[in-house]
């Protein structure tokens, strides 16, 4: 049998005092899917760092073959030493490697190759690091992630190109349809060990709830053992003075490994505050529509939403996934047509961009909106800590800032504060990203329990596949279908899944024909890297004059409700009339321009 391509042995590592791995292996042989599991902070990205050679362990050997070639994908690419995206791209290729390629792919996945690296946004470095680690086709390939800000078209292309391509994989996502589509093998980071399941990943949660049953098994066994020495020592016969010192230290042995055992993490308790029942209707929608200039971004969308149902929005970045969204909660009016909202509804929205997190505050003050120590829970009160420990928090992290804290958990606050509210509707985007496998598990048990009605923004197939009652997606050029059941039901039913935007590119360089790769079926992008200063600076700024018109509204609407006022002072009913429809016609104006310029944002940082 061959020797593996890349094998690390028995690796060891402590960070700030504590272990993270503490004899974790992985072996990588040629050709290999393999797949790297385990919960948020359990050492995935760290061991494959190891595995890159950019991380030194403590302890431990890292044996790879000479003459063979190795590319990383890390979360966090730095293209800061380079001109251009095509240059940082490039540079990654070695004198055997296909030119054109490094252009194909930037193509594929929106670039042009011309952006400056200075000026790109998370998601388009993430993308050109993407590019840059599939250009050379080396023989080992480490993906940390490699869906992150990538929409469904994109994710359905890249899954195809890992299929053809003949490197071996070690493969870190917390999408469960992309594992189980690519992986021939797992390899599970526990307690600073690894196990390996020679199985792919649509394996991996059986016989880990196997492993757990039997660890559990064996700890009743110890305690059991441990139950009998201890009676002995206390009632047994005495015997010759050796034999008792030796079972004195096997006892002491046996309590040892009892005390240092370390069971499973933890799972978090997520638990929706219900408000009161809502109407039977939830949203009606009847012919909407919306168009920004020329380009239609919904054209005549009718629905009718019970409570209960969970509609699933799926549609490539751009597509207008957030206008449809806004106007069916009643946040955007439409163009032409009527949005009815049912009776008695209480909203509550879930926003994974986490844009709403002021990195300085505490996780206390977040979770407590920096009222004292206790948390809202509905009607009741909770204190903050045993909130806190619901969703997998420590205490000594109360007083922690949520900048420092990693994207899983982050994606638990959101949670946490979220469903401290009392609702009847959920609006949820993207409500996977970042939270591993087990709290993914608890969130979808939640929706299905969960009384009322839920719109849920997501590229996640198989939480789609789990959740929705029906999925609404775009069919393009402003013309959005409902699809019963899922997103394999819908894939059944349309005969294709979601298909990319179409948007205008600048001509490719021509390439080799002979060594030209087969064209994907999802291609996005656009021409721009980024929104200019003054559109960011516009961005930032409408929600506050938005704000200011609707308190000055607010204010000439009392006014105007004196039922007394046009017999009193006409003028002056004249005059708050005309303020009236001038401030509604601006604020609706702001309204359309901040949605304009957040969906070319979405656009363009994918």
């Amino acid at each position: 049998m061959a020797p593996p391509l890349l094998h690390l042995r028995d690796i060891k590592l402590t960070f700030g005092g504590t272990p993270l791995l503490t004899g974790a292996e992985l072996a990588v042989s040629e050709g290999e899917r393999l797949c790297l599991v385990g919960r948020n902070g359990s050492g995935k990205s760290t061991l494959l760092k190891i595995a890159a050679g950019m991380v030194e362990a403590d302890g431990g050997e890292r044996f790879f073959q000479p003459g063979r070639t190795l590319r990383y994908l890390p979360q966090e690419p730095d293209l800061s030493a380079y001109a251009t995206t095509l240059d940082y791209v490039n540079e990654g290729l070695t004198a055997g490697d296909d030119p054109y390629r490094g252009q194909y792919l930037l193509d594929v996945l929106g670039l042009t190759g011309k952006e400056d690296p200075n000026s790109l946004s998370g998601g388009e470095a993430r993308r050109a690091a993407l590019a840059r680690t599939l250009a050379p086709e080396p023989d080992i390939l480490l993906l940390d992630e490699p869906t992150n800000h990538l929409d469904l078209p994109a994710i359905e292309w890249l899954e195809a190109e890992l299929k053809s391509l003949k490197s071996a994989i070690v493969l870190i996502s917390h999408d469960r349809r992309f594992l189980e589509n690519l992986s021939r093998a797992t390899v599970w980071i526990d307690r600073g060990v690894s196990r390996r399941l020679d199985r792919g990943f649509g394996h991996f949660e059986a016989w880990r709830d196997d492993v757990f049953e039997q660890e559990e098994i064996d700890q009743q066994k110890l305690a059991q053992k441990i139950k009998r020495e201890e009676h002995w020592m206390t009632y047994g016969v005495t015997a010759r003075r050796k034999r008792n010192m030796r079972r004195v230290r096997e006892l002491a042995d046996l309590r040892k490994q009892k005390r240092d055992h370390r069971g499973p993490q933890g799972t978090a308790t997520l638990k929706a505050t219900e408000a009161e029942v809502s109407g039977k209707l939830v949203i009606e929608a009847k012919t909407i529509a919306k168009s920004f200039g020329d380009r239609a971004i919904v054209k005549d969308f009718s629905t009718r939403i019970q409570r209960g149902d969970r509609i699933g929005l799926v549609g490539a970045n751009g597509a207008g996934k957030t206008t449809l969204l806004k106007m069916l909660t009643g946040e955007l009016e439409p163009d032409s047509g009527s949005v009815r909202l049912g009776t008695n509804l209480e909203m509550v929205t879930l926003d994974q961009k986490r844009e709403r997190l002021d990195p300085t505050d505490t996780l206390a003050s977040v979770l407590t909106g920096g009222r004292g120590d206790t948390v809202v829970i509905g009607d009741e009160t909770k204190h903050v800590i045993g909130y806190m420990k619901d969703f997998l928090f420590s205490p000594e992290q109360a007083r922690t800032p949520v900048g420092v804290l990693s994207g899983g958990e982050r994606a638990r606050v959101m949670l946490a504060r979220a469903l401290a509210n009392s609702s009847n509707l959920m609006v949820l985007d993207e409500p996977t990203n970042d939270l591993d496998l087990e709290t993914l598990d608890l969130l979808q048990e939640l929706l299905a329990d969960y009384q009322g009605t839920a719109l849920i923004v997501s590229h996640d197939r198989d939480f789609l596949d789990r959740v929705a009652t029906s999925v609404v997606v775009s069919e393009g050029d402003g013309v959005w279908q409902e699809y019963a059941g899922g997103y394999s039901d819908m894939l059944a039913q349309r005969g294709e899944g979601v298909t990319a935007r179409k948007v205008e590119k600048a001509a490719a360089p021509k390439k080799d024909k002979t060594s030209e790769p087969a064209k994907p079926a999802a291609q996005a992008g656009s021409k721009k890297s980024r929104l200019s200063f003054t559109q960011q600076h516009l961005l930032k700024t409408l929600p506050e004059k938005i704000d200011a018109l609707d308190s000055k509204l607010q204010k000439l609407q009392q006014e105007m409700n004196d039922p007394n006022l046009y017999a009193k002072n006409p003028d002056k009913f004249a005059k708050l009339s005309a303020q009236i429809t001038d401030a509604t016609e601006e604020k609706h104006s702001l309204e359309e321009q901040w949605l304009e310029l957040e969906m070319l944002k979405e656009e363009m940082e994918g």
